[in-house]
């Protein structure tokens, strides 16, 4: 499994792939946090606040994550190279883990350079130090698990086509229905009754939640099993193929 996940790192870096997504992703929120005029300047809100990170990067992600992953099981099948792969000594829950992983650890890449948009807030308030520490962190970790849930998405819809662009499209729209989706479909009266229970099927609930700076055991359980489902519904799809 480590094979794997290494080949697939060293693919990202051996193309312009992993570099386009951390470069387009810090400069996505770069500009918005420090050089678009506007409410969710820093310079212009007057407050010492991220919250500009944490409100575009889910956007930003919403696209870049579904580009990483869409290769992932599509390419394998458009070159044939698909069967070959479940010849190696690995389990099929073991190879979604090693594409899983991989593509997350690009996520991890992109994410740990926004740490210094903390520090430079951090040394720019007045007083030095003056941000809501824990709302940060939570943010951070929410904003870290909303991006696997989107990479799990990723390698489910890569599983099923061998067409990368359909990959692509289809991760964003479920990624896109499950961020926002479930918010717009609560507001609807006729789930007026039932409004709170499907705006907590969504992630955003979770994600707000975590934002407060609670890491509340019920959000990390709703993000973990999240993840599992569409992991283990690849793994469903490529045994699928011993049946046909």
């Amino acid at each position: 499994m480590l094979a794997l996940f290494r080949k697939e790192i060293s693919s990202f870096f051996s193309t312009l792939t992993g570099y386009f997504v951390i470069i387009v992703f810090l400069l996505s929120n770069s500009f918005f946090i420090w050089i678009f005029p506007g409410g969710l300047n820093v310079f212009d809100s007057g407050y010492a606040s991220l919250d500009t990170l944490f409100v575009i990067a889910p956007w930003v992600f919403l696209f870049l994550v579904p580009a990483v992953t869409m290769r992932m099981f599509s390419e394998e099948r458009r070159s044939g190279t698909f069967e070959l792969l479940f010849t190696k000594p690995l389990s099929d829950f073991e190879i979604v883990i090693a594409k899983y992983l991989a593509s997350l650890t690009l996520v991890i890449l992109s994410l740990l350079p926004t740490l210094v948009y903390y520090f430079s807030v951090y040394y720019l308030s007045f007083p030095v130090g003056n941000i809501d520490v824990g709302g940060f962190w939570g943010s951070f970790i929410g904003l870290f698990f909303l991006a696997a849930i989107y990479v799990s998405i990723g390698i489910f819809t890569s599983s099923l086509t061998d067409n990368q662009i359909i990959s692509f499209l289809l991760a964003i729209l479920l990624s896109f229905i499950l961020y926002a989706g479930f918010d717009s479909i609560s507001a609807l009266s006729v789930f007026y009754s039932i409004d709170q229970l499907i705006i907590r099927i969504g992630i955003n609930e979770h994600y707000r939640s975590m934002s407060r700076g609670v890491i509340d055991s019920r959000d990390i359980f709703y993000y973990l099993s999240v993840i599992l489902l569409f992991l283990s519904v690849t793994k469903f799809i490529l045994q699928s193929r011993k049946w046909f």
